[in-house]
């Protein structure tokens, strides 16, 4: 494993006490170019977790508290008319940094819910008809509290296909818990957090987790699955084609984790369901089966004879 991620992970964990899996999985996107959305019950440290990511990174890092009242506008920014020079200038928005940590995305309205469309797929905003690109890496890490609670709404498809994994961290166990109420009674958890790299740097982890190798097989095999998440009986809408890309860039980050400079099955089926549980809508009949999206995706991966590792072993 890269020396580099293995020190990004320490430092997170000193912050985030428990959720080791979880930091991984997140570090994991990062690497491949992926946006994260973090679902679970308030106060278990989603925030807290894009914090120590921005300052272990070196990313600049802006926050938005989504609200019913949040508007497009401050999310991409606008333009003003500018006595001076007798011309609209650009302000810009939120949208214009490294890590935009979205809290609470599923309390604000599907108008401004949009802005980040745009955005998080083309890595560029267009206001009045300009498009001007994002800071590079640019990643949006979304916290969103369960569907059902008070002023929450479902996100729309659209949005959550443009999040590379759907997360959630729970509650950490009883030893953690305790670690936790040690450790921060008096002292800020930020402040354990070292800055071990920077956006330059981590755009040259990006590029070298671009360059994995994957084989043909591995293509077919990742092909074979989202195809069969297509035709299940229980489902009304399957993996899109952006979600199959993003279990390959996934799996290609996994690998990298991992200290290999190819891809095998085991990296797939180790992203597959993280990255394709919140692309699944299900039908009535899955409903009153209680079929979930995970169950579904577990049983698409026994059902695809996996190819034989050894066929890129050798590679």
């Amino acid at each position: 494993m890269n020396k580099l991620t293995d020190q990004i992970q320490a430092e997170v964990n000193k912050v985030v006490l428990g959720k080791g899996d979880i930091v991984r999985k997140v570090l994991l996107a990062i690497l491949a170019q992926g946006h994260v959305l973090l679902e679970d019950v308030p106060g278990v440290g989603k925030t807290t977790l894009a914090k120590a990511f921005s300052k272990t990174l070196g990313l600049d890092s802006k926050r938005v508290q989504f609200t019913s009242d949040t508007l497009p506008s401050d999310i991409i920014g606008f333009s003003v008319f500018d006595k001076a020079d007798g011309k609209l200038k650009y302000q810009s928005g939120a949208i214009m940094t490294n890590l935009l940590l979205a809290d609470e995305i599923n309390r604000t309205s599907s108008k401004t819910q949009s802005a980040l469309l745009e955005a998080m797929e083309e890595l560029q905003v267009t206001v009045d008809g300009v498009t001007r690109p994002l800071p590079k890496p640019f990643i949006v890490l979304a916290t969103e509290n369960p569907v059902g609670s008070a002023g929450t709404q479902m996100l729309p498809a659209s949005q959550l296909d443009r999040f590379m994994l759907q997360l959630s961290m729970g509650y950490p166990n009883r030893a953690s818990t305790a670690a936790l109420l040690k450790d921060r009674h008096h002292v800020d958890p930020l402040s354990a957090c070292q800055t071990v790299t920077s956006p330059a740097e981590l755009e040259k982890l990006i590029a070298e987790v671009s360059n994995i190798h994957v084989a043909d097989r591995i293509y077919d095999y990742i092909a074979e699955l989202v195809d069969l998440t297509r035709s299940n009986a229980y489902v009304t809408l399957g993996v899109s084609p952006r979600g199959a890309l993003a279990v390959t860039r996934a799996a290609k980050a996994n690998a990298y984790l991992e200290g290999r400079d190819y891809v095998i099955p085991d990296d797939v089926c180790a992203v597959f369901p993280d990255v394709c549980v919140h692309r699944l809508i299900l039908n009535s009949k899955a409903r009153l089966q209680d079929y979930t999206a995970a169950l579904i995706l577990q049983n698409v991966l026994t059902s695809v004879q996996k190819p034989d590792v050894r066929e890129f072993s050798s590679k």
